[in-house]
């Protein structure tokens, strides 16, 4: 089955992390993720840019597009992984090694496949900002 672990934080606080902090972060996290990837079970890893980046389409009678992702909460979603896990338990297990000594929190979804996209290779080849 596969997951979303979404990464919701303090954006304005991660973004007053120095880069070696950022980093370390990171690096904890990939722990984590290098032992995902090890076994074929790691999908793409992204951090969004910051939310004043962000546009919202709002459905409505005509749909509405609003500069912002106006969340409704302290903390913003910064970015996301897509996991491959045999259960909820495997995925809640890898989270927990994540969240570890960074903050914030991972929220988990599982994933309906519709389409398996084609962007993929333009990605990697792509350096995204982080």
């Amino acid at each position: 089955m596969l997951y979303a672990i979404l990464c919701y934080h303090d954006e304005a606080e991660v973004g007053s992390w120095p880069k070696e902090k950022d980093d370390a972060v990171l690096a904890k996290r990939a722990l984590v993720t290098d032992k995902l990837a090890a076994k074929g079970r790691l999908g793409p890893v992204v951090r969004l840019m910051p939310t004043t980046a962000a546009t919202t389409v709002r459905a409505g009678r005509e749909p509405l597009v609003i500069d912002g992702p106006f969340a409704e909460t302290k903390e913003q979603l910064l970015g996301f992984y897509i996991v491959d896990c045999a259960s909820l338990a495997e995925a809640i297990e890898a989270a927990k090694g994540m969240v570890k000594d960074g903050g914030g929190a991972m929220e988990i979804r599982p994933l309906r496949l519709f389409r398996p996209g084609t962007t993929a290779g333009a990605l990697a080849a792509e350096s995204v900002a982080p």
